[in-house]
């Protein structure tokens, strides 16, 4: 296995694992789970920083009251997920790790259930979940199995702005500048999404500076 980045005892899985949450998404989720969704974009791009922790430590119970009134919905599952690992990203310390573990819980009981749902994004987000969580003995981190994960996502949806980043930021973690590159040009070239405008904007963002990155070291060899 390649390195696994100690984020969560450095940065308790830190921004990345954070933007991570965002693994978004079409499809046609209930009302509950698609105010769960919209408030996810308003507290990860619009709150600020010293508010967040708390703003996602709710968002968390509301997620959890939206999967108990759907536990067989895949895309409630996919969201308290999310939710989870942005609160676990927010939180910090070995606290944080709990917390992955229950959205690593969710994303398999969401595969197990409808591995397509939401565009295969239970595939995308548990990817990244192994691959920004330390590895044993301190957490469940494997590149190996982030790698498949991540692949399975693209398969279920190839020109995705979430698998595509992700999978970029794993190969950028994995020293694969080139792919990175490619990935996260894919990623700028994705369709909008209906209704996610704010956190496609998010997205771009953060795909455009990583790219940046990403061409500057390339630049440098």
């Amino acid at each position: 296995m390649h390195t696994v980045r100690n984020r969560l005892l450095a940065t308790a899985l830190g921004a990345t694992l954070l933007a991570a949450t965002a693994a978004a998404f079409a499809g046609d989720p209930s009302s509950q789970v698609a105010a769960v969704r919209d408030r996810w974009a308003e507290v990860n791009y619009n709150t600020p920083k010293a508010q967040r922790e708390a703003a996602f430590e709710a968002l968390a119970k509301q997620a959890a009251a939206a999967k108990a009134a759907q536990p067989k919905d895949a895309s409630a599952l996919i969201w308290e997920g999310i939710v989870l690992s942005s609160y676990a990203g927010e939180r910090g310390g070995l606290g944080a790790l709990g917390l992955a573990k229950q959205a690593r819980a969710d994303f398999e009981q969401a595969l197990k259930l409808d591995p397509n749902a939401l565009d295969g994004s239970a595939y995308t987000s548990l990817g990244v979940l192994y691959y920004q969580v330390p590895g044993w003995p301190v957490g469940f981190g494997d590149d190996d199995k982030a790698r498949d994960l991540l692949r399975k996502g693209l398969k279920v949806n190839p020109d995705g702005i979430d698998p595509n980043y992700f999978y970029g930021d794993f190969l950028r973690d994995q020293g694969d500048w080139k792919g990175a590159a490619a990935a996260l040009e894919k990623a700028l070239a994705a369709p909008p999404r209906p209704g996610r405008e704010l956190a496609d904007q998010g997205r771009r963002k953060e795909a455009a500076a990583l790219l940046a990155k990403v061409r500057a070291h390339l630049a440098s060899r």
